[in-house]
Order: structure tokens, then sequence, then C-alpha cells
């Protein structure tokens, strides 16, 4: 008993946590020899106490268990065996439940790594997009132009989107649309007569959703950075949707010169689009001699 006693300790406490859970298998082995060979001695020293003390070397009169040399040594490691299985699988349970924990733990930090991420990218698009529609405004309020309050009840129903719905992680496609028309409706008077907008939607579901302020920065970079050809800068914008995909196609009149693809517009939809749909979208920037085209494929997920 003390033999099986010490060798389960040894077993257990330290030969599996310290040497097997922690991958040093060759310390593990050679502990795991001296251990039994030490086992071993015991148990044989324990045999020959048994004959010499007790049976004063009368072979006849041991006990007949203790004649049974293999019945002994298999006893004594079938405990030891069977105890260290379920020390094993404790450890092993624990450490699984360890693993999932900080897995569980990292998944929440990235979350949030990405939440704020994407309110970072927001926050940089308001501002931007804010400063040129009150620069416009700024300008008919100067010259007194009736089209003015027109202007700030258009502003107002931008200022709701971006401050109540951009927040959601997903909007219905629509309101992303009516949002976009509000926005060119404000910059047609700011071009007046020198901009022509040729807008072709086609929409299958009204329940298809997308990320808020996802095509505007698009929008906003058509503008911006459109040159005006012939009098006139065109823009020619196409979205259509199925349950399964987006498809969105801008395309604007720009001088050779010009640089469509400036200002942080471009980059921040580039980050945007890479955490909001991995690898579930096609972008395609195409930079002609006098037109510039963006074309954006989203795949509908689960989420979104």
């Amino acid at each position: 008993m003390p033999t099986t006693i010490a060798t389960t300790y040894v077993s257990t406490y330290k030969l599996i946590p310290e040497y097997l859970i922690t991958k040093r298998y060759w310390r593990f082995a050679l502990y795991g020899v001296y251990t039994l060979i030490i086992s071993v001695y015991l148990l044989m020293v324990s045999i020959f106490f048994s004959l010499i003390y007790l049976s004063n070397f009368e072979y006849a009169e041991m006990n007949p268990a203790t004649k049974n040399i293999i019945f002994i040594i298999t006893a004594v490691y079938l405990v030891v065996f069977v105890v260290s299985a379920f020390k094993l699988l404790k450890l092993n349970l624990e450490q699984v439940s360890k693993t999932k924990a900080l897995e569980t733990k990292i998944l929440d930090t990235q979350l949030k790594l990405k939440e704020q991420e994407l309110n970072y990218l927001k926050m940089q698009i308001h501002p931007h997009f804010l400063f040129n529609t009150l620069n416009t405004m700024y300008g008919f309020a100067l010259k007194k132009a009736d089209e003015t309050p027109e202007m700030i009840l258009k502003l107002s129903n931008l200022l709701d989107y971006l401050l109540y719905q951009a927040e959601k992680p997903f909007v219905l496609l629509s309101e992303e649309i009516a949002h976009i028309k509000d926005y060119i409706e404000l910059e047609k008077m700011r071009f007046h007569n020198t901009l022509n907008v040729d807008m072709n939607i086609s929409l299958t579901s009204d329940t298809v959703t997308i990320a808020p302020m996802l095509l505007i920065p698009f929008i906003e970079n058509s503008f911006k950075h459109g040159s005006i050809q012939d009098g006139v800068l065109h823009i020619s914008i196409e979205l259509t949707s199925s349950l399964e995909h987006i498809y969105f196609r801008i395309t604007n009149t720009h001088s050779e010169n010009g640089d469509a693809q400036g200002g942080i517009g471009l980059e921040n939809i580039k980050k945007r689009l890479e955490l909001l749909y991995p690898n579930a979208y096609q972008l395609t920037i195409g930079d002609k001699a006098k037109t510039f085209d963006v074309e954006l494929q989203l795949k509908i997920t689960a989420h979104a």
C-alpha cells in the first residue's frame, strides 16, 4: 500500500502535470522509467520483508497474494494507471476550458477593436462630408438664394441619417439610396446647370441591407475630383441588387491631370470593406483618359 500510494502520487502530481502536460516528453519518459524501477524495487523489498520477518523464511507460510509477484505488480500499476488516467482527463478538461475562455476573450477583444476601427473610419467620413455641405449652404446663404430652405431640409435629413442610422451595423439599402439622393440634390443646387447625374436603380427586394455610409464616399469622390467636360460634369450611377448580391458602379468625367483617387474616401472604403465584407466583395477602379470608373460587387452575407 505505501508503494502504491507513493507511485500514484509521483505520477499524478509530478510526472503528468510537470512533464507530460507541458510536452517535455523526454524528461517524462526518463523520470517515468526511474519511478518504475524504484517502485518495482520497493515492491520486491516488501515481498522479501514478508518472507523474512512474517514467514520466517517459510515460503508455505507466506500470504497467498504475496506469493504471486505478477499479481502484486499488476494490482499496484493498475491503481496507478486508473488514478493517472483520471488526473490526465481532469487536466485536459481544465486546459480545454481555459483555452475556450482565452479564445472567447481574444474574439471579444478583436470584435471591440474592429468596432473601434469602424467608428474611427465613420468619424473620418462625417466631418469631410459635412464640411463640403456646409460650405455650399454658406454660399447660398450669402446670395440669399431661394433654394436655401430646401438645402437646410436636405441637410437635416442627412444629419438624421448620420447621427442615428449610421451607428447601426447595417441599414436597408433603400435608406442608403435615399441618403445618396439627398446628397445629390444638394450637389445639384451647388453645380446648377453644370451637373448631369444619370441614375439607374433596380432593387428586387426591399429587405436587402448594407453597411451605412458605404457607397457615399464613391459619390462624394466623384463630385470632389470630377472635372467639367464641355461645360458639364457627367456622373453616371448604376445600382442593382438581388437577394444574394449588390452591384454598384459610378463613372464621372475628369481631366487627365486630375487626382481622381485623392482624399480619404477610397482608402477609407477599402478598409471598411475588408472589415465588413471579408472575401465577399470585389472592387474595381479604372482611371481612364477622361473618365474615372468604380465598380463594386458585394456578396450579401447572412447578417447583411
